[in-house]
């Protein structure tokens, strides 16, 4: 998992409300055990017509949203059933953070195991976000702030471990074996 600290970025809006992990990985992908070309798939079903031609105007399509790692959803961004595959496809295809008013639990959870940042911004933040695509956002992890173009930081919630594990760079498992040497000697000194 890669190390983050600060993300850099023009976002990419979409400003649909309910965005379940259905439509962000359809169920037909789920075949996969592996992380790469996920971004492929990602918004399938919004972002290729039936032949598999991309669709122009679906906003990953359009030029603009090259190289853009935020993507500023409506609020109530991952619900629908608990997929692991929807962060795997985010971040596959480029995406770091996502933002939004309200992220599905399940989604937020399996994003943070990931290396993906969900954030929650206030209403005001959130559609000063939608009202300007593209914008550039600077996200520290360190503080927890959401700063865009020159507008003031914002702070958002993230969980202690979650927060240290992302600006490390290590999952929870990575997290466990790092501390071998001192449950080695826990367990000696407690061995009955």
């Amino acid at each position: 998992m890669q190390a983050i600290k600060t993300i850099h970025s023009r976002t990419v809006v979409m400003p649909s409300t309910n965005i379940d992990t259905d439509q962000i990985i359809p169920g037909r992908f789920l075949t996969t055990t592996t992380k790469e070309g996920l971004g492929q798939q990602l918004f399938a079903d919004w972002r290729y017509a039936a032949d598999g031609t991309p669709i122009a105007d679906f906003i990953l399509n359009r030029p603009e949203a090259e190289g853009c790692r935020i993507l500023v959803a409506g609020r109530n961004l991952g619900c629908g059933s608990s997929r692991e595959h929807a962060p795997w496809a985010l971040l596959d295809y480029g995406f770091q953070a996502v933002v939004s008013t309200e992220i599905a639990d399940i989604f937020r959870n399996n994003s943070l195991k990931n290396g993906l940042l969900p954030i929650v911004v206030d209403d005001a933040t959130h559609q000063w976000l939608l009202a300007n695509p593209g914008v550039t956002v600077t996200i520290d992890l360190q503080s927890a702030t959401l700063q865009a173009a020159s507008r003031e930081p914002v702070s958002f919630p993230i969980d202690a471990f979650a927060r240290y594990c992302l600006l490390n760079g290590v999952d929870e498992l990575g997290f466990l074996l790092s501390k071998d040497a001192e449950i080695q000697r826990y367990e000696s000194q407690h061995a009955g």
